[in-house]
């Protein structure tokens, strides 16, 4: 069967999706995207997701013309006409072809689903390697913060980090405060505290992040947002990565330091534990 795509206003053969070569998004990474998994043929948290999107798109100037259904509508066409149930979903929307005035403007809405493809186990019980990041992440970048199609950067960190057998770089901010990952949001224990750095240092406003926080709080974990730096790092207990994908990811070791005595820490069991079972309650249990 044919993969099947959704673009700007209907299903159409993968092989045969074509956006403009003066698209705002392909000449100059003028867009946004989401990365969203489904279980069961439902979303997580889409409604994180579609809020992320509208706050962003208003704040950078992406237009969007779509509403919280139609987009939902299409996200649901794109997995029924694959036939998948747990898929990893991409919503890309960028500015449209260049016009000559934003009346003449028209975004482009493309949705694309695969096949759920899990890390694998070993990495949630044993833990996996990261690296720091060579490079710095500027507070007053107006797309820190925001999940935009302009990646490059987090791409060659991410390839540097994957040459060293790193799962993820760990970026700082250019006055050395710990940020995030390439891909993902970071968090800390330390004597039964669980840490991550504010929004506003600044980082995504990760759907994962914001579903663990959420948890810590319901199951009278400790939890504050504050300012990390590479020696709160050193120091943790435990630490661990978020995305809708990876969910709760544990880290054993930063480069060559080992986290804590190594092994995967209470909390981040917990808190695994807690984010599987929140996707299975939300969104049905396979049949």
């Amino acid at each position: 069967m044919t993969e099947k795509v959704f673009l700007n206003d209907k299903l159409v053969d993968i092989d045969k999706a074509c956006i403009s070569v003066t698209d705002s998004g392909f000449l100059y990474g003028a867009g946004l995207f989401e990365t969203m998994r489904s279980h069961n043929g439902v979303v997580f948290a889409l409604t994180d997701h579609l809020d992320r999107l509208f706050v962003s798109a208003g704040t950078l100037s992406i237009s969007n013309p779509y509403d919280r259904e139609y987009i939902t509508e299409a996200i649901n066409k794109v997995l029924i006409a694959n036939t998948l149930t747990d898929a990893r979903l991409r919503l890309t929307l960028t500015n449209g072809p260049m016009a000559e005035s934003e009346q003449q403007r028209k975004s482009t809405l493309l949705i694309t689903a695969a096949k759920l493809r899990s890390y694998p186990p070993e990495y949630y019980k044993k833990g996996v390697m990261v690296v720091l990041c060579p490079f710095r992440q500027n507070p007053i970048n107006p797309t820190s913060g925001r999940k935009t199609t302009s990646y490059f950067s987090r791409m060659i960190a991410l390839n540097m980090a994957h040459q060293k057998r790193a799962a993820e770089a760990l970026w700082f901010t250019v006055d050395n405060r710990l940020a995030e990952g390439c891909i993902s949001n970071v968090f800390l224990v330390k004597d039964s505290v669980l840490y991550t750095p504010p929004i506003k240092t600044p980082v995504l406003a990760g759907v994962a992040r914001k579903t663990v926080c959420q948890l810590a709080l319901q199951n009278s974990i400790k939890f504050t947002e504050k300012d990390l730096s590479i020696d709160d790092v050193l120091g943790a207990d435990e630490i661990f990565l978020t995305n809708v994908i990876m969910q709760v990811m544990p880290i054993n070791k930063v480069e060559k330091h080992m986290v804590g005595d190594g092994l995967v820490g209470p909390v981040t069991k917990k808190l695994h534990t807690f984010f599987d079972q929140l996707v299975k309650n939300e969104c049905g249990e396979n049949k």
